[in-house]
């Protein structure tokens, strides 16, 4: 495909990206605290490289997404970056178009995604949040999707990732008021799985992802598939693709394991085949 020479170049990677992994479990985490992590463009760049990578590669099964400091996950967009240029309403279009790109690339991961929670969870910190598998929140954690106020909208991918996990009601109040919401209200709405005491988020999420790595990646992956199914997603191959999924299990090297593993009463130890 030839470059189209008129487009916008891309993005400067920031640093402000930062991945750990520990053991067979990536951590993202979103790192400019003096900002609340808020995202900006370069920020969005080096996250959707990294979550593509993460993706394609084989030797991690689990992402967690994490905000550095103690006070954020994501607060929004770093609404600054708008006011540098000279064609603010253009570089806002590419931001949103970019930033999107992020959220479905973390939606249609085929490995299962985490999303660590503490402190502010706004606009698209929501949106990171709500593209993820699971959602374990701390105790401080305060969320609220502030479009309204700000004159803008989510789009129907992003609102129904909302609605998914709250039901319309709840996805109602939450877009049209613009209002937050401490962890407990999260929970209360199925916006989040769990709460946590803060001190103990960070160890109680690793224990999870450390429990889905352990598991067998090809069952993992076919219930993920087979979720997004029933939930609608006709981009991941319809129920033929669910079918194919479900019998490569029945068939693997790992079926196998399990077995042998239950048998001899000792724990299993998965290759993803």
């Amino acid at each position: 495909m030839t470059a189209d020479p008129t487009a916008e170049p891309p993005a400067k990677p920031t640093g402000k990206i930062r991945l750990r992994d520990d053991g067979m479990v990536r951590w993202l985490i979103f790192d400019q605290p003096a900002k609340h992590n808020a995202l900006s463009m370069g920020m969005i760049v080096d996250a959707l490289d990294a979550v593509r990578t993460f993706s394609d590669s084989g030797d991690q099964r689990v992402l967690v997404l994490a905000g550095g400091g103690d006070r954020a996950f994501v607060s929004g967009a770093d609404l600054a970056e708008f006011e540098k240029g000279r064609d603010a309403d253009e570089a806002e279009r590419r931001y949103l178009a970019l930033g999107g790109e992020l959220f479905e690339a973390v939606a249609a991961c085929a490995k299962p995604t985490i999303a660590a929670i503490h402190g502010y969870c706004f606009g698209g910190g929501v949106a990171l949040a709500a593209a993820c598998d699971l959602r374990y929140a701390a105790d401080d954690a305060q969320f609220s999707i502030p479009a309204a106020r700000l004159g803008l909208a989510y789009s129907p991918t992003l609102a129904k990732w909302v609605v998914d996990l709250t039901g319309p009601a709840a996805a109602r109040e939450m877009l049209y008021t613009g209002r937050r919401y401490d962890s407990a209200d999260a929970e209360k709405i199925g916006l989040v799985n769990r709460i946590y005491p803060k001190a103990e988020l960070e160890t109680e999420v690793a224990r999870i992802a450390g429990t889905i790595a352990g598991n067998a990646p090809l069952s993992v992956r076919a219930s993920k598939r087979t979720i997004r199914y029933l939930l609608g997603d006709s981009g991941d191959g319809g129920r033929t693709a669910c079918e194919e999924a479900i019998a490569a299990c029945s068939d693997s090297r790992d079926f196998a394991e399990g077995r042998a593993a239950f048998a001899e009463k000792r724990k299993p130890v998965f290759e993803g085949r």
